[in-house]
């Protein structure tokens, strides 16, 4: 069996997105790239842009997968969601980071899980 991460991580981040539509959310983009990085969910959620992070594990062997958004993890997404907003004309739109863990069948959201990170 060809194990493709990509295609896995696609369907838990689709799966993270049904779930924050039901928390209220409007998605706006999965999978945003840009020179600096990729962001898994974009959404609005009230007043805040929310830029949304999405961590799957099988297990607790690695961690929790919320562990795993770690300081370098979190440069890479604040970057990112500098460049978006620069490229959207949104510099002025409040925002928060996000991030959303699945592990056995479990979907746990932490709100505001991180602050906006310098490079």
């Amino acid at each position: 069996m060809v194990y493709n991460r990509r295609k896995i991580g696609s369907e838990y981040e689709k799966a993270a997105g049904e779930y924050l539509k039901q928390q209220g959310y409007e998605i706006l983009e999965y999978n945003y790239r840009c020179k600096t990085g990729e962001i898994d969910i974009i959404a609005r959620d009230g007043e805040y842009l929310v830029f949304c992070e999405v961590k799957y594990r099988k297990s607790t062997g690695k961690g929790h997968p919320s562990e795993a958004v770690d300081a370098r993890k979190q440069r890479v997404i604040s970057r990112c969601a500098q460049y978006y907003l620069m490229i959207k004309g949104k510099e002025y739109i409040p925002c928060r980071f996000d991030v959303v863990s699945i592990m056995d069948g479990e979907i746990m959201l932490f709100k505001d899980a991180f602050d906006w990170t310098a490079s």
